[in-house]
């Protein structure tokens, strides 16, 4: 027999083997919860997949969760949160991913007699399925934060003609919340919550400007607070901080434009100059060719 198959099938046998023993660990646990003595919330909230890939983490990792979980939350609140994952989860997911295509480039190595490309597959397909997840993380993260600094400046105007117009600041929040269905509104809904739910109003809203990562949000949240604590009226501190956006803003799009012209060199070079040069040389090539003949 091939050695490369025989490696081949040993890593399939072990990582059967592996899976099958953590499936018997997960049905023991699952056996000793008491069945009667949870309430419906928590029982539902065990059948759901989330839980699952929690408890799947916290097994497979145990201590070593416990050095990542601070970065991982990190990352988890700047994308949003998606899925409502908690950092075990996460890592479970990107640990499963590895395994599944790993398993995957081999069996089809095995299947087509190809045990060398189902190696070469199987490192591919670890690496891919361990790092996608965290790629896929950062994306959603720029793309969140991206949505937040567009979205901010007129977010910031509205709350500002509403506590103009003597509403309280939680109730500009409210109508900003209610106007804006995006990752802003998103997070001024959140503070909303934890304020109904008694947390502090000041707390909630510095919680929101280290999550999302928004240096501008920050900005305006430590404008807010430094108004309330020295008794400075809020609605002059949203309309400073308004201003700023709105410039900020422009001199974004201002230098946005200037390197539009700077970028609209390699699509002139690489699609435009071409086709220009058929068309003039085209005629002169095609008559020096027939002299040659």
């Amino acid at each position: 027999m091939d050695p490369i198959t025989s490696v081949a099938g040993l890593i399939c046998a072990s990582a059967l083997f592996f899976y099958f023993v953590q499936l018997d660990r997960q049905r023991q646990a699952v056996g000793e919860l008491p069945p009667t003595d949870e309430t419906e919330p928590v029982a539902m909230r065990r059948r759901t997949i989330g839980y699952r890939l929690d408890r799947l983490g916290r097994r497979l990792l145990g201590s070593r969760l416990g050095r990542q979980r601070s970065s991982i939350d990190v990352r988890l609140n700047l994308a949003g949160n998606p899925g409502h994952l908690t950092p075990a989860a996460f890592e479970a997911i990107r640990y499963a991913m590895a395994a599944l295509l790993v398993a995957v480039s081999l069996l089809v190595g095995l299947l087509l007699s190809l045990p060398l490309a189902g190696l070469l597959g199987a490192v591919v397909g670890g690496l891919l399925g361990f790092w996608l997840p965290v790629l896929y993380l950062n994306q959603r993260a720029a793309a969140r934060r991206t949505a937040i600094e567009r979205s901010l400046p007129d977010a910031v105007d509205l709350l500002t003609l509403a506590v103009e117009a003597g509403l309280s600041l939680d109730a500009g929040i409210a109508d900003v919340t209610g106007r804006f269905h995006n990752a802003l509104g998103d997070e001024f809904s959140k503070v909303l919550r934890e304020v109904r739910l008694g947390r502090p109003r000041m707390a909630a809203l510095e919680d929101m400007g280290r999550r999302s990562g928004v240096a501008e949000l920050h900005n305006l949240i430590q404008a807010i607070t430094q108004s309330e604590q020295m008794g400075i009226g809020i609605s002059r501190s949203l309309r400073v901080q308004a201003g700023e956006l709105r410039r900020s803003r422009r001199s974004w799009a201002q230098e946005r434009a200037a390197q539009a012209s700077l970028r609209m060199i390699f699509p002139m070079v690489g699609c435009i100059f071409p086709t220009i040069w058929i068309i003039l040389l085209g005629p002169a090539l095609l008559g020096l060719i027939k002299t040659w003949r």
